[in-house]
């Protein structure tokens, strides 16, 4: 039995045996401990920071004295002097072992630092980043022992923190020997540690000490919107986020539009790859300027898109995912680097692209799946991306299913004759008096409704603009409950609804939800052709859901997810009764926020996480809804509100939905529960 001091470091439990005069950093990486270090135990960094336990530690087996560790020293001093230091903690690497010690790493000097999630459901997310920062003493030229300035910088990162084969780019070697003599030949590097593919690799070079960060970005490049989340690498944090309309809209609202503008013009995916780039180049300027930061200092970036966004992003042409059997020119994951893309960040910064599940299942969807975990889930959960193109995943430990569905943009405002995107002003809430069947609401921009004290002051600003995704889903489910749309999808009479706010409106129905002429504002209104638009919508995603379930073999779900940032905003009871999603209880209908984008930052912060999505894919059951015979007879059912078919007996112990029809075979020329009815 060795008679060295024992040292045992908390919360990881390993212990080990550590001649007197060891220091403590030492001691962690001689057992593979999680303490962070910068400078290399130079006492520069103060990323090594413990906390010693001294007393009785009966579940140890240890008695640790006061001098169980060495005496607080000058390098120690001068930091808390500098910067402050908490009292009980040192720096691990100045104090030394001099007999049995107990000592805590605190979460903040862990190499591999959770970094909480707000969502209580979700994971957390483990720190481990493609690009660190390691600090070196470099050897000096020599004229007996000639070599080059790169090599003895590669030998002293090799020496003093066992990174092999770390190459560099022109532009390292361009600025790389000023620096190393400002520096005394003491420098800070930031390495990419590289993967299975590459090489680490020097990205930046700092005279001395470099006592600031490196940053990354996690885009979800979406058809209607591209958002994007700054990070910290050496914490997690989020530094700022920002987000722009995709430019690429002016070429269609859909993905569909963008391949046919493809197609028809001899340059048109050109014309979108430049123009999505020049997009995403302005949100990268917009959020360095809110998060106040350099953007040479933007080191990595993952993205994550649908498959039409990935080729256009790429500047390949979308042409065969518009045509059977919609061939992905690949559905790896891709390491590019940022100039391969014309992104205006560090020049060297290296970008990872999730893989892609399938012709129509993006990696938008990877990045959900990776997010939500449900290969991880003990229950059945349907995970629903909703969006112009909707992700749908169903999944448990056994297995997952993925496929998507062309949901088209009704549910973000477009096609709908009052609709907009969700902005100050738009019309985000909505219910329904059962008594005078008329609508009151609320805006966003302001907390309160539209029949309260104080409204007219609150919007005075924005006005009533419109109504956006979640406002024409509560408006559509809201005029359902009240018998003011029948199952069908039909808007009867005033006289049939009860209603006053319904009026003829050529051969159909309308509601009006909100008359602000005589103020110089807008006529709002709900026409037929609007519910229409959204029975497409909400069927196309029933379907694709109610397409995986039989595929599963199950009539029902356990929960549901519903992920994007549309998704976040969605009143899961009238979603029910809209009949977007399959019956469940509404405890277990939840949100998931941007999902797409919680992953992407998972991905970016976690390199690891990047070889876990690309296995979880390969394994990911996908389904083709447009060659599958059920989809359409599912749609068909899907039209009507909430179901023609569906049961949906979890929703009718809830509510009541009337049962009476408006169709008394009138001239009504348009399509009723997803068929077009003959004329005579």
């Amino acid at each position: 039995m060795s008679s060295d001091p024992l040292v045992i470091f908390t919360p990881s439990g390993k212990r080990g045996h550590f001649e007197v005069g060891t220091p403590i950093l030492t001691a962690a990486r001689q057992l593979g401990v999680d303490l962070d270090s910068v400078c290399g135990g130079r006492g520069i960094c103060s990323k090594c920071q413990i906390t010693p336990g001294f007393g009785d530690f009966a579940k140890h087996g240890v008695t640790v004295a006061q001098d169980a560790l060495s005496e607080w020293n000058k390098v120690e001093q001068r930091y808390k002097d500098k910067r402050g230091l908490i009292e009980g903690r040192r720096l691990g690497c100045q104090a030394t072992v001099q007999g049995d010690v107990v000592i805590d790493v605190p979460p903040e000097s862990q190499v591999h630092k959770q970094v909480v999630r707000k969502r209580v459901e979700a994971r957390d997310i483990v720190l481990n980043p493609s690009t660190k920062l390691y600090y070196v003493e470099v050897q000096e030229p020599d004229m007996h022992d000639p070599s080059g300035d790169l090599e003895r910088l590669r030998a002293a990162l090799f020496e003093q923190w066992e990174l092999e084969n770390v190459a560099a780019d022109l532009h390292i070697l361009q600025s790389m020997q000023p620096v190393m003599r400002k520096g005394d030949w003491k420098v800070t590097v930031a390495v990419h540690l590289g993967d299975m593919e590459n090489n680490p690799r020097i990205m930046h070079i700092w005279p001395g000490y470099y006592e600031g960060t490196v940053y990354g970005l996690a885009v979800d490049l979406g058809s209607t919107t591209i958002a994007a989340h700054l990070c910290d690498l050496q914490t997690g944090e989020v530094v700022a986020s920002s987000g722009v309309m995709n430019p690429q809209i002016r070429f269609g609202e859909d993905l569909m539009s963008r391949v046919s503008y493809s197609m028809m013009n001899a340059s048109g995916a050109d014309e979108m790859t430049l123009a999505v780039r020049e997009g995403m180049n302005a949100l990268f300027t917009q959020i360095a300027t809110e998060g106040e930061i350099d953007k040479n200092l933007i080191v990595d970036a993952v993205f994550v898109c649908n498959p039409v966004m990935h080729h256009l992003l790429l500047g390949i042409d979308p042409f065969e995912l518009g045509q059977a059997p919609f061939a992905l020119a690949t559905s790896n994951a891709l390491r590019l680097r940022a100039d391969d893309l014309d992104l205006n960040i560090h020049p060297s910064a290296r970008v990872y692209l999730l893989p892609c599940i399938a012709g129509h299942v993006g990696a938008d969807a990877a990045a959900v799946a990776l997010s939500e975990a449900p290969n991880k889930s003990d229950d059945l959960v349907l995970v629903v991306d909703v969006g112009t193109n909707a992700e749908i995943l169903l999944g448990n430990k056994e297995k997952v299913l993925a496929c998507s569905s062309p949901t088209g943009p009704a549910f973000e405002g477009a096609q709908i004759s009052s609709g907009q995107r969700a902005a100050p002003g738009a019309i985000e809430r909505v219910e329904i008096d059962p008594a005078t069947k008329i609508a009151r609401f609320k805006v966003i921009g302001s907390d309160l409704w539209s029949d309260e004290d104080g409204f007219d002051a609150a919007i005075a600003t924005t006005g009533i603009t419109g109504i956006c995704g979640s406002g024409i889903i509560e408006m559509v489910a809201e005029m359902r409950l009240h018998g003011i749309v029948d199952a069908p999808g039909l808007i009867g009479t005033a006289e049939q609804t009860g209603s006053p706010n319904v009026f003829a409106d050529g051969r159909t129905n309308s509601y009006l939800v909100h008359d602000g002429t005589a103020e110089g504002g807008q006529r709002i209104t709900v026409t037929n052709r609007d519910i229409r638009e959204i029975q497409m919508a909400k069927a196309a995603l029933y379907s694709g859901a109610r397409l995986l379930m039989d595929k599963f073999g199950v009539d029902k779900v356990d929960r549901v997810v519903l992920a994007g940032a549309f998704g976040a905003h969605i009143s899961t009871k009238h979603a029910m009764v809209l009949g977007m999603i399959p019956d469940a209880p509404l405890d277990k209908v939840t949100s998931a926020g941007n999902a797409a984008g919680t992953g992407a930052r998972i991905a970016l912060l976690n390199t690891q996480a990047r070889a876990e999505i690309e296995d979880t894919v390969r394994a990911i059951h996908k389904i083709e809804t447009a060659i599958e015979p059920r989809f359409q007879e599912h749609f068909v059912n899907a039209s009507a509100i909430p179901n023609a078919v569906e049961p949906f007996p979890i929703l009718n112990s809830i509510v009541t939905l009337p049962s009476a029809t408006f169709n008394t075979g009138g001239g009504d020329g348009e399509k009723r529960g997803g068929r077009r009815r003959r004329r005579g």
